[in-house]
């Protein structure tokens, strides 16, 4: 603990961003690095506050108190230790995930949290700057001569593949696009993380020994026997990326994607790579109209923007929800309006909507038909009658969430089956390893879409017991906090 009196004299400060004017007109990362003594500062806002809850709200078990205590006494490089012990790619973290630790901070009862996801991001950026975050050797003297086939390059993947290295097992990593990354490369936009920022990693990577194949897509090129016969284990990490689609009159029209079909050539589009899926999309110049409120919804909302569209508008069928946490839902994570950079930078938000369907010419949308909805006390969604409007829009883009993962050869001649979410069954929650001996899965395409935080813990976990499945026992840690390597 830094400052014993931190929290009491010291305020949190927000991460600063780039101006939304300036920011719109390019791909750039939208936060501004936040100066080092702004950093110790909120470093010293750390409590001691005897449990520690902000471990229990990570699903890595980041050891956040240690690396908060570290940088107020400007101790990096000790910092960028402890974080790296429980978590592989904080840079993606810090700039990714929502941090479900900052609203289970124990300040939260009656203040704002520590800022916990800048603290990170600063140590990790430092690290990289001073020359600390270098390829690693896997720690064994020799290989165990078990190879190990990664099928999948997002963070699930990335985080198995580098822990069963580590542990001296030869890993190859299969991605069926041609980059590395998974939805780090072509779902999430560049104002979230530039994927220099992801080649970077891949490359250490690399160095260490992993193998990366790109336009690999299982089931075909490998086929799913070649897999099986020449790996000793594989761990599957594919995400979850069957969107779910809508029903209504008029869905068939010309102008209504899903979402991941848009923000894939929009990335493409960014790093100046052909679009390979037809019809093109792009919302240059259109009065766009976005379903759903999550995550995906807001980088369709931010793409949109850069694009140049007309208009945009956002729409989700429930009511909108408050403002301000329920200091009573301590510490899990409050059911409040998620408000996104990108939505500082414009378009309209519109809640209680339901969609009735869809109208047009000449094969292309035209206008969204509409109506108002209600929540009835046993949470469903009711339309009210007499309520029905519409909209014009030239692009409809649905960001309704995932189903799971998409049904591919691969995954059919498996024939693992699918649980009621449509993510492929473990033998329990805290399992990983599937109905065929060897086989284990991890990250999205275990849970459902989720976050990149359980993603990597979910990797980590499935790694180790792939290495207890391939070595009867394993160096690797049996929780997602602890060292990479051994037990805490």
């Amino acid at each position: 603990m830094g400052d014993p009196r931190g929290f009491l004299k010291i305020g949190r400060k927000p991460t600063p961003k780039r101006d939304k004017v300036e920011r719109v007109q390019d791909y750039r990362y939208i936060y501004e690095p936040m100066p080092e003594d702004d950093v110790r500062d909120q470093a010293a806002r750390c409590m001691d506050c005897g449990v520690p809850f902000c471990n229990v709200g990570c699903p890595l078990g980041n050891l956040i108190p240690d690396w908060n205590d570290l940088v107020y006494r400007d101790r990096w490089r000790e910092a960028i230790d402890r974080l790296h012990a429980t978590n592989n790619f904080p840079e993606f973290t810090g700039m990714l995930c929502p941090a479900p630790c900052e609203p289970a901070c124990v300040l939260t009862i009656n203040d704002d949290p520590v800022t916990i996801k800048e603290i990170e991001l600063s140590i990790i950026n430092r690290a990289f700057d001073e020359g600390w975050v270098t390829a690693k050797p896997p720690p064994p003297e020799k290989r165990t001569g078990k190879k190990v086939a990664v099928v999948g390059s997002g963070p699930a993947g990335l985080a198995a593949a580098q822990q069963l290295n580590w542990a001296g097992h030869s890993v190859t990593v299969f991605e069926k696009d041609d980059r590395i990354g998974g939805l780090l490369m072509y779902g999430i936009p560049d104002y979230k993380i530039e994927k220099w920022v992801v080649e970077r990693r891949i490359a250490l990577m690399e160095e260490e020994g992993i193998e990366f194949r790109t336009n690999a897509y299982v089931g075909f090129d490998p086929t799913t026997e070649e897999l099986k016969r020449d790996y000793d284990s594989i761990i599957l990490a594919v995400g979850a990326l069957a969107g779910r689609d809508i029903v209504a009159p008029g869905r068939e029209l010309g102008g209504i994607h899903l979402a991941m079909e848009y923000l894939v050539q929009q990335n493409r589009r960014v790093a100046g790579l052909p679009i390979e899926t037809r019809p093109e999309i792009s919302a240059a110049g259109k009065n766009v109209i976005i379903l759903g409120g999550g995550d995906t919804s807001a980088d369709c909302l931010g793409n949109s923007h850069r694009e140049g569209a007309a208009s945009v508008k956002i729409f989700t069928h429930g009511p909108e929800p408050p403002k301000n946490p329920d200091r009573l839902t301590w510490p899990d994570w409050p059911l409040t309006l998620t408000t996104y950079p990108v939505h500082e930078e414009g378009g309209e938000r519109g809640w209680s909507v339901g969609i009735t369907g869809f109208s047009g010419s000449n094969g292309y949308v035209e206008k969204m038909h509409c109506v108002r909805t209600e929540r009835t006390p046993d949470g469903k969604t009711k339309y009210l009658p007499g309520t029905n409007f519409e909209i014009e829009t030239d692009l409809v883009l649905l960001a309704i969430g995932f189903t799971g993962p998409v049904r591919d050869k691969f995954l059919e001649d498996l024939n693992l089956g699918y649980n009621e979410r449509g993510a492929i069954p473990a033998n329990g929650d805290d399992d990983f390893a599937t109905s065929e001996p060897g086989i284990f899965v991890a990250g999205d395409a275990k849970r459902g879409a989720s976050l990149i935080v359980w993603a990597i813990a979910e990797g980590r976990k499935a790694a180790r017991q792939a290495d207890l499945y391939l070595a009867g026992e394993s160096v690797l840690s049996s929780l997602s906090g602890g060292t990479a390597l051994g037990e805490t």
